[in-house]
């Protein structure tokens, strides 16, 4: 068994993909034809969105997030925490926590997207020699 796919349900599933290809520099995989449903490239697993009208219809009774009490977050890796800080900033994130140095050896910060999910934005954790 693998991880396939994560899927977030948002009002607006093209502008939640214009947001994620601003904010962390993401490619588009698609976008139903119905405006519906899209994904993007993200590696081996999907991250996907589908809209809350959609899961309605599907009797998914769908919520929105709650960004002063997060439930869950998703965490996009990279070497320098503060450039993509800056990056999702600038294209409408919210900050959440600035960037900070961990004890395990990791740089962590943390925004919230268009949609109020919670987005970790992390170094690789550092190898104990």
């Amino acid at each position: 068994m693998k991880f396939k796919y994560t899927i977030l349900y948002v009002n607006d599933v093209s502008e939640t993909l214009d947001f994620y290809e601003k904010a962390f520099g993401f490619e588009r995989a698609m976008l139903h034809e119905s405006g519906e449903y899209g994904e993007l490239c993200t590696g081996s697993t999907t991250l996907s969105f589908s809209s809350i009208k959609l899961m309605k219809k599907l009797e998914k009774n769908p919520t929105k997030p709650n960004s002063q009490a997060h439930s869950f977050e998703i965490a996009f890796e990279t070497d320098d925490v503060k450039t993509a800080l800056s990056k999702a900033l600038k294209a409408g994130a919210l900050l959440v926590q600035e960037a900070k140095d961990m004890p395990w050896g990791q740089t962590v910060a943390y925004v919230t997207d268009n949609n109020g999910f919670l987005i970790e934005i992390c170094t690789p954790v550092a190898t104990q020699p």
